[in-house]
């Protein structure tokens, strides 16, 4: 199957990473709809190490400033949601629910560097696979990574035992906050085919 070009425009070609926002909320039907269509996308062995913390009240999004970099505040503040996109280090004990054609969760268990890396890049992977949706579900998104994980990590996390790996601001974007396109590679600058 293949996805027409307004579609393609929507999710890539005209999708801009947002700055600045307009009142309209977002609510938690909306984030439930963008997690609902964004838990379908792979991972491997269905792993699903990703976490989401939605930051939304004026106390929670003071909670947040303290670990935001000076440059993300005020659009973070502004912003309707903040999703703190997390992953789990112990994902491997849902296996034998997401994947339970083989004993999945003894590759991880025991293996700490192993999981390390397959939260993180699944976590990654998951948090992508947000954006895409909420763009697919009219919502624009300002990605970050400049804050202070350990900060977030003890202020929203550690209850749960879960680790920060990036930020993104969740709204309806003003239009007169985005930037210039900025240049993207070319394919012969950035593949090689072998």
């Amino acid at each position: 199957m293949t996805i027409d070009a307004g579609t393609l425009d929507a999710l890539f070609r005209e999708a801009r990473t947002h700055n600045a926002w307009t009142d309209r909320p977002v609510t938690d039907d909306d984030l439930r709809a963008v997690f609902d269509l964004m838990k379908w996308a792979p991972t491997s062995a269905n792993c699903e190490p990703a976490r989401f913390v939605f930051v939304r009240g004026a106390e929670a999004k003071e909670r947040l400033r303290p670990a935001l970099s000076a440059g993300n505040t005020a659009k973070t503040m502004a912003a309707p949601v903040t999703a703190i996109v997390a992953y789990d280090p112990r994902f491997y004990d849902k296996l034998p629910y997401l994947f339970p054609h083989v004993d999945a969760r003894s590759w991880f268990a025991g293996n700490e560097a192993l999981a390390a890396e397959t939260a993180f890049r699944n976590g990654t992977l998951q948090g992508a696979y947000f954006i895409l949706a909420a763009r697919a579900l009219g919502i624009d998104c300002g990605p970050m990574s400049g804050f202070d994980r350990d900060k977030v990590d003890a202020a929203f996390l550690a209850a749960e035992g879960w680790k920060s790996n990036f930020l993104i601001n969740l709204g309806h974007g003003d239009p007169a906050g985005v930037m210039g396109r900025s240049p993207r590679l070319g394919f012969d600058e950035a593949c090689r085919v072998l």
